[in-house]
């Protein structure tokens, strides 16, 4: 072998050896380090499954305490029964049950014997079967309380059993109660998830699991003594108990394994899976989540690609020097070789022109007949005449069209010859025939181009197609196009009968969104109804709770009523929600799009926020920005301060963090508003859903657990304004919410007025010695406004509806402010009842509207006539401000 060859082999073989090398040390590291972080990750999704079937069971674990204290089923286990008896208690049990939404209530005596059970209407009835074998009653009876999983003896259908014992007043155990719950739906919510979760006994037999293949499990084998009770208890009846096979590849630091799938009967597992294993506190459970490790392969893959790519790039950037060289001999070579190439192109180019100077002449020969050589192959019927208008060449094919005899087609003949035996068949059409020939004969002449379609008798339709020759003549085409003018004309049927159709689908469609449309007014009208009646009662509640304040002593009644509060502002929270929920879908939603300074914003934002944020151990912070973007600043607003109010309830500590990053869209410049925080993370699989109605995390605080309606409220906000909603979530890590806005003009937003500072009262002194009047056709809310008001120093001449306030209403005698509902009953408006009682009173008074009607039109002609606005249900420091606040501008020498 020559030193050169023995020379490239060498290195080949090193850049091959060194490739793999590189790619094998790389691919390994990325494996075992995404298979760490992956395996956390499923660790900690592992522990959110646990936490949900936790709180399944807890759901149900006071009920049956609280039944064995009910002293009916006492007295029932104390003597016997008969059959009226025996129904009342199915029929307490059955009511229970359906209160709890559990799967079965049963009362049993000391004998294990089913006394009375809610299922008592079914076939199925656990009443008068005896369930002492099963280990949930002998503990009861032992211990006081007892828990068992299986499936039932008398249903068939598997479920986790809680018993309590029923005790007299010595202390003697008479029976117990037990509960039943299905967690079915707990494997239906499983199957959301690409991963198999498990859950195993006590003896490692699967009992629930995502994929119906894995149930009934061993994942150990069983002992003699663990199968005799297995046997004895029934636990899962007749189902037969298969083992897993599987093999252990290897083990992480963390208590994951590597494991190969064996069992031929379960779907395949592609590779080698991811096995985690977590105990479920309280219970002698495990919880098990099989995860494929695609993710970490693909890390590993690209790893290998990077590593051998870094060691190509290092060999060859070593041999790059001594290829320059060699390039450039082969360079000086292939420039010879080139003009070798050329020059034979250039000779082969010239014998085809050759090739083409011999085609013409020949095409340009004709026969005696007249019949051209080069026209034949034409699919056209062509005609060549020369100056004089005599025939000099032709085709067969233009022959065929016309059917013209064999002695009329010589060369020499005149045209005319040919266009009056065309005439005596008719095909020169209607009129003088001598006058058609000389028209044609004149078009002919003068050399002028032409187009147009012929249809003869027979149904063939010919395109004519005629063009004058540079040295006098003409030459004209034939085409039969009737077969496309026959699809054109079908083209035009089918055209014809689709606009139709078109039209009848438009009429439908319309009058189906009209109906759409009144269904939809129809439903926000109900709603606002609906909200309207339910504020009434709650804003006198809320009033009177703030009047209770004054009067209770003590922590324990002030924390009373504090809660009292709170769960009064989450249904004002629930109800203002369906409201504007309501109010975007009927498009009713007023938006005012400008260009908004970003920064005071943010602010005022960090500024509400950080207290709150302070008092659960968390750190708020936002990021300053000088943007302007271009948006509704209101509803922007309302939707930042969702994004941060959802991080502080949900994050149990760190940071939260408000920042704006900039973007380039195919439309623009956008600023993305981003709210970072470090909470439990959001699954995949319910990312979609968070932005439902009613949908809410578990992992929220217990006592702030929202109302399940701010995301929703958010999305529809997005797509009102067009901003772009989104977020990026990590379990265990935390998660980042955002939204999409358009930059704005800064030139426009500096124009813009400073809002105009308001006076805050600091005390009650503008409502001592004043005067109001309550027209409210809800009278706990006249009674509890009345109280406040009074309590704060203010005379309330008058509380009552708008007939009451017009009977009273007299010249001169007008109060000095008038608190006015807008719907005062069927017949009769806030705003006209007003002016009516100003015509009496011959004054015309300050006027704060308190309504539950949330419209923005009605809030913007309040302050057209400058009067104070109020949504119900009303907080008594909101209340106690305005009405200062307008007491004050009364006074002489104040400034509205």
């Amino acid at each position: 072998m020559s030193t050169p060859r023995l020379r490239q082999l060498w290195t080949l073989l090193i850049l091959l050896a060194g490739t793999v090398g590189s790619m094998l040390v790389a691919g390994q590291w990325a494996w075992h380090r995404s298979l760490h972080d992956e395996s956390d990750s499923v660790q900690r999704q592992l522990g959110l499954y646990g936490q949900t079937l936790a709180q399944r069971i807890d759901r149900y674990r006071t009920l049956p305490e609280v039944l064995a204290l009910d002293a009916q089923l006492l007295s029932a286990l104390q003597r016997p029964l008969r059959p009226a008896e025996v129904e009342q208690l199915n029929l307490k049990l059955e009511q229970a049950n359906g209160a709890s939404q559990s799967s079965t209530l049963t009362l049993l005596n000391r004998e294990g014997l089913a006394v009375a059970a809610s299922n008592w209407r079914t076939a199925t009835s656990n009443v008068g079967v005896d369930y002492s074998f099963r280990p949930y009653v002998q503990q009861a009876l032992a211990q006081g309380r007892g828990s068992f999983y299986g499936i039932g003896v008398t249903t068939g259908e598997a479920g986790y059993f809680l018993s309590q014992a029923i005790r007299d007043e010595t202390g003697h155990i008479l029976g117990l109660v037990a509960i039943k719950i299905a967690l079915q739906e707990l494997e239906r919510e499983w199957l959301q998830t690409p991963d198999i979760v498990l859950a195993s006994d006590a003896h490692g037999v699967v009992f629930l699991a995502s994929q119906d293949a894995w149930r009934y499990r061993l994942l150990e084998p069983l002992d003699d003594e663990e199968r005799r009770e297995l046997t004895a208890t029934r636990q899962y009846s007749d189902q037969p108990l298969r083992p897993l096979e599987l093999r252990v590849d290897d083990r992480l630091d963390n208590g994951g394994r590597l494991v190969r799938l064996l069992s031929a009967d379960l779907p395949p597992l592609p590779g080698r899976a991811l096995w985690q294993t977590q105990p479920l506190p309280g219970t002698p459970w495990q919880l098990h989540l099989v995860h494929e490790t695609h993710s970490s392969l693909a890390d590993s893959r690209w790893a290998a690609a990077a590593g051998g790519g870094g060691w190509l790039a290092l060999s060859l950037l070593v041999l790059f020097v001594r290829q320059r060289q060699r390039l450039a001999r082969l360079r000086q070579r292939s420039r010879q070789e080139l003009e070798t190439v050329l020059q034979q192109h250039a000779q082969e180019l010239r014998t085809a022109q050759d090739g083409i100077v011999q085609a013409a002449q020949q095409a340009a020969q004709q026969t005696d007949t007249g019949l051209s050589r080069s026209l034949e192959h034409l699919p056209q019927g062509v005609v060549i005449i020369d100056a004089e208008l005599n025939l000099v060449a032709w085709n067969s094919r233009y022959v065929q069209l016309f059917r013209y005899p064999a002695d009329l087609m010589q060369v020499g003949r005149p045209i005319a010859d040919l266009l009056r035996h065309n005439a005596r068949r008719g095909l020169l059409g209607p009129g003088r025939v001598e006058e058609s020939i000389e028209r044609r004969l004149e078009h002919l002449r003068s050399g002028t181009p032409h187009l147009h379609e012929s249809a003869k008798d027979d149904g063939t339709v010919l395109e004519i197609r005629g063009n004058p020759l540079p040295e006098g003549g003409f030459v004209t085409s034939y085409a039969d196009i009737t077969s496309y003018k026959n699809a054109a004309r079908e083209l035009r049927s089918l055209a014809d009968a689709l606009e139709q159709r078109v039209a009848d689908r438009t009429r439908d469609l319309d009058a189906a969104r009209r109906e759409a449309e009144q269904a939809n007014r129809s439903k926000t009208r109900f709603v606002a109804a609906a909200v309207h009646d339910l504020l009434q009662p709650l804003n006198a509640a809320r009033m009177f709770t703030s009047l209770l304040r004054s009067h209770l002593q003590g922590d324990a009644a002030q924390h009373a009523a504090d809660s009292i509060e709170g769960a009064l502002a989450a249904q004002d929270a629930i109800l203002g929600s369906l409201l504007d929920i309501s109010r975007m879908e009927s498009g009713q939603l007023d938006v005012h799009i400008h260009d908004v300074a970003l920064g005071p914003l943010l602010q005022v934002l960090a500024h509400n926020f950080g207290v709150l944020a302070e008092s659960q151990g968390l750190k708020l912070s936002c990021v300053p920005t000088r943007a302007v973007v271009r948006t509704d600043e209101n509803l922007l607003r309302r939707i930042v301060q969702n994004f941060v109010s959802n991080a502080i309830r949900y994050s149990r500590r760190g940071r939260i963090v408000v920042g704006c990053r900039r973007m380039k869209r195919a439309d623009g410049e956008h600023l993305r508003i981003e709210v970072h925080d470090q909470g439990p993370g959001i699954p995949e699989a319910l990312q979609r859903e968070i932005f439902e109605e009613f949908r809410r995390l578990d992992e929220g605080r217990a006592d702030d657990r929202g109302t399940g309606l701010g995301l929703a409220i958010v999305e529809r906000l997005g797509r009102l304004l067009g901003h772009e909603i989104g977020l990026r979530s990590q379990l265990g890590r935390g998660s980042v919410f955002w939204v999409c806005v358009p930059l704005g003009d800064p030139a426009a937003a500096q124009q813009a007025a400073a809002p105009a500072t308001t006076q805050q009262p600091g005390d009650d002194a503008p409502l001592q010695g004043s005067s109001a009047w309550v027209i409210e056709d809800d009278g706990p809310t006249c009674a509890a406004t009345k109280a406040l008001l009074e309590r704060w120093g203010c005379a309330v001449p008058l509380a009552g509806g708008a007939l009451q306030a017009l009977e009273q209403a007299q010249p001169g005698l007008a109060p000095q402010l008038v608190l006015l509902d807008v719907h005062l009953g069927a017949s009769h408006l806030g705003p006209e009842v007003y002016t009516e009682l100003c015509q009496r009173w011959g004054q015309a008074p300050a006027v704060i509207l308190v309504t539950a009607e949330r419209d923005a039109t009605l809030r913007r002609q309040a302050a057209e006539r400058g009067w104070g606005f109020l949504a119900k249900p009303v907080r008594a420091p909101a209340l106690r401000a305005l009405v200062s606040q307008t007491l004050l501008r009364l006074k002489p020498g104040s400034h509205p």
